[in-house]
């Protein structure tokens, strides 16, 4: 749901009421820390954009018309490597999106993808839409890259430059789980080789592509969190029981090293993607049933339930029983 206020923000700023679209793309913003179906919030990323003919959604100096993505793309075609394609991006960005530049370079067998505000896109560093700015290019590049590469493209780490935010704990499934915060610009690591890979994507794979965009750069690059979406449906087929790293590596068919590397590869680790997944399965319980919070949190594998009652604060910023009684 943070992504989905970040989105929203430069309605709000502009005093218009998203309920419309809100309610025409399906999605209840009442519950903050519920999850959003990708091809609901996909949706509502296409209606913004042509509610206010701005596919920067409102947070920019002036408006981004729509085509940009399109545009973007179409530069990026035809280039010989991945490096020579973000190059052209980068360009493409300073014509188009002069609030925000993109670069990158290589140091050694290290690659970096920085991205900086070169005027203040709000007052406060914690803004929703400047985090949401940041969130939303980071995403943008990087699915366009996976896509015109036909792979994942792990990020090794990302710095943010803001304090790190209440939907932090997702960034793990959407970026990398070795994300930081309060950098004074944006810079995701990546191995420098993945330069050099070719684009194997042609004129007819665009024209495909582009149907449903830009929203759908939301649902990519679904290959490139692989190995996280597996162990997290392995965990979450195994409910009522908790898996150790250990059982769900053998259900994958994986030894313990391999589950690790390939987690890894993808930018998470085992217990991420269980932190995550007992965040969400603690706010459904808490939301639409009254099981016991003690019986809870020992089904979730908690052995202490003041382990349990620190790890919601930190989820949600307030108690279990005050959650529940909220909701």
């Amino acid at each position: 749901m943070g992504f989905v206020t970040g989105m929203l923000a430069g309605l709000a700023r502009q005093g218009r009421d998203a309920s419309a679209l809100l309610t025409a793309a399906g999605i209840d913003i009442a519950e903050p820390a519920s999850r959003i179906p990708v091809q609901r919030y996909a949706d509502l990323y296409n209606r913004i954009i042509l509610a206010l003919d701005d596919e920067g959604f409102g947070l920019f100096e002036r408006k981004i018309a729509p085509g940009f993505f399109e545009f973007l793309c179409r530069g990026m075609l035809g280039s010989s490597t991945l490096g020579v394609a973000l190059e052209r991006a980068a360009r493409f960005l300073r014509l188009c999106l002069p609030d925000l530049a993109l670069s990158i370079h290589r140091e050694g067998t290290q690659a970096f993808l920085e991205i900086r505000e070169t005027r203040a896109l709000a007052e406060h560093a914690t803004d929703p839409g400047r985090v949401f700015a940041f969130e939303w290019l980071l995403r943008l590049i990087h699915g366009v890259a996976c896509w015109f590469v036909g792979r994942g493209l792990a990020l090794d780490a990302v710095a943010f430059p803001y304090p790190r935010p209440p939907h932090a704990d997702d960034y793990a499934l959407v970026y990398t789980a070795r994300s930081s915060f309060d950098a004074d610009r944006l810079i995701a690591r990546f191995q420098a080789n993945l330069l050099d890979l070719p684009l194997r994507r042609d004129e007819a794979a665009l024209e495909r592509f582009l149907d449903g965009a830009p929203g759908r750069i939301t649902m990519l690059y679904r290959r490139d969190r692989e190995m996280v979406m597996r162990v997290r449906n392995a965990l979450r087929d195994a409910l009522p029981d908790m898996l150790s790293a250990q059982a769900v590596a053998a259900r994958l068919h994986l030894s313990v090293r391999t589950l690790a590397r390939r987690l890894s590869e993808e930018g998470s680790s085992y217990r991420a993607i269980k932190d995550a997944l007992r965040r969400d399965i603690a706010i459904a319980r808490l939301t639409k049933t009254r099981q016991p919070i003690g019986e809870l949190a020992a089904e979730l594998g908690y052995a202490d339930p003041s382990a349990f009652y620190r790890a919601f604060v930190g989820w949600t910023g307030m108690s279990p029983e005050h959650y529940r009684k909220r909701g």
